[in-house]
């Protein structure tokens, strides 16, 4: 049985090998008829004996075109290579729901990607065109398969990147415990976020039945959609996670409680005994001489070693739990914080603020740092993440108004896009600080103009991108600098295609 079985499998390793000899043999004979023809010769003398009887009876002429219909039918289908086994057939792109942006945009949508020195920035542009109602080419741009940031119209994208199966996607309606599996992670986690805003227990119950059987990382990234619509009604689920098999899992539930107040177990997270080591960084004291206050005052460390605990201290222990070490409200302590004294204490306690601080105590924070001005007002950023729109249309007014720290713009997370108005910059510092660098002879500052142009084209209305464009080109700045292509695609996307030919 074994022999016949090798003596088979010779024959067909024969048969395989003189198949594709003479495959090989008469593709080149095709070639020379090829090259014959192009050179303007007649090729009947140089083909195959059984394609000259089928064209002999022929005149010379039709002869010919006999022969070119053979070899375009052989070279076309007969000897078409097979494809590898290793090539898999992928479902077609999956239609999203905005239009495709019309065509008359998209030379300055590709002026604009081109400039876009990185994927973030490419995904910004994506962003601000979503904004106005429409969605890429595809052929311009694609989010990649583990894209996070691009906008949630993209999630078909982005699973079609990552193999999704077509018959899956087209099968889904809305998410349920019945249609999980049919959701691939972008389209779920778009789902998902959407339930959390609208019906947050049916999120909760559906991220606590199906996320346990998930790996760690899946588990984690469904624990950290929780932050949407947090609420009192999620303690009991997220104290369950303190026996999750995830240490990262664990500790992302310890924050999302300690957002809702939730004193941490010593078991769970900092220890007793760490909030009492960081309170020892504190000093607590006195001010006014007619209405005396509690004031709290970070002590500068002794040595790199103290300043190195302090510095984990912060990252570590919760909010909540250090305010309560002192007796204190989360919006008394930061009231009564003394910043200016240490900076990098001050940047170590708004960073603590925004990882497990209350929304009441990031607020209270974001708008006592804003008030404040300034380097101050820059600690803001390390709040993005938590702030409404609202206090970060604030901020950014304010860096605008200021116009020393426009670096900070590219700092900002989550920006809306295509909001600020002409009035806006027109009265800010800003726009004289941009005539003066576009029309100076410093590289440098027109180097770094160009990059807040770039920005400006992400945050500005249409009115106000098609002033901005005349206000630099005006003061120096040649028509033809790539860096305004996100200004001209701004204004352009109000509906007016003469701005594409400007």
């Amino acid at each position: 049985m074994e022999r016949r079985q090798a003596r088979a499998s010779g024959l067909a390793k024969q048969h395989r090998e003189a198949r594709s000899l003479m495959n090989e043999l008469e593709q080149a004979g095709l070639a020379r008829l090829r090259d014959n023809w192009i050179s303007g010769g007649a090729a009947f003398e140089l083909a195959p004996a059984e394609w000259k009887e089928f064209a002999a009876a022929s005149s010379s002429d039709e002869q010919e075109r006999r022969l070119l219909a053979i070899a375009a039918q052989a070279l076309d289908v007969a000897l078409r290579p097979a494809a590898p086994k290793t090539l898999k057939r992928r479902p077609p792109l999956p239609m999203l729901a905005l239009p495709m942006l019309p065509d008359w945009l998209r030379p300055l949508l590709r002026g604009a990607l081109k400039y876009a020195a990185d994927a973030r920035l490419k995904t910004r542009v994506a962003t601000l065109v979503a904004s106005r109602g429409f969605v890429l080419h595809p052929m311009d741009w694609m989010p990649a398969a583990s894209d996070q940031e691009s906008p949630d119209i993209y999630a078909p994208w982005v699973d079609w990147q990552a193999g999704a199966d077509g018959d899956r996607q087209s099968r889904r309606g809305q998410l349920t415990a019945e249609t999980w599996d049919d959701f691939y992670p972008a389209a779920r986690r778009t789902a998902l976020v959407e339930l959390r805003r609208t019906m947050p227990v049916l999120a909760r119950t559906l991220i606590e039945t199906k996320g346990a059987s998930e790996p760690a990382e899946v588990r984690l990234a469904l624990v950290q959609l929780m932050r949407f619509g947090l609420s009192a009604d999620d303690i009991p689920f997220l104290k369950s996670l303190s026996a999750d098999r995830s240490g990262k899992v664990r500790e992302m539930a310890g924050r999302l409680l300690a957002r809702l107040g939730e004193r941490s177990d010593p078991a769970d997270g900092a220890s007793k005994d760490s909030i009492a080591e960081l309170a020892a960084f504190i000093e607590e004291g006195k001010s006014g001489f007619i209405r005396r206050r509690t004031t709290y005052t970070p002590i500068k460390p002794k040595s790199p070693a103290q300043q190195s605990r302090r510095a984990d201290l912060f990252a570590s222990c919760y909010f909540g739990d250090l305010v309560a070490q002192f007796g204190k409200t989360e919006p008394d302590f930061i009231g009564a914080w003394q910043f200016g004294v240490d900076e990098g204490a001050d940047l170590f306690l708004v960073r603590m603020i925004a990882v497990s601080g209350s929304d009441a105590a990031v607020a209270c924070l974001a708008d006592l740092l804003v008030a404040a001005g300034g380097r101050l007002a820059l600690l803001v950023l390390q709040l993005m993440s938590r702030l409404d729109n609202g206090r970060k249309r604030v901020l950014i007014r304010q860096i605008l108004d200021d116009g020393q720290n426009l670096a900070a713009l590219n700092l900002v997370e989550g920006a809306e896009a295509g909001w600020l108005e002409w009035s806006d910059l027109a009265r800010s510092k800003t726009l004289p600080a941009l005539r003066s660098a576009v029309s100076g002879d410093n590289d440098v500052m027109k180097r770094s103009a160009e990059q807040y142009l770039e920005t400006l084209g992400f945050l500005a209305n249409p009115e106000a991108a098609e002033k901005l464009i005349d206000e630099v080109i005006a003061a120096g700045l040649s028509p033809a600098s790539p860096s305004i292509g996100l200004l001209r695609l701004n204004a352009a996307l109000a509906g007016n295609p003469s701005q594409s030919e400007r």
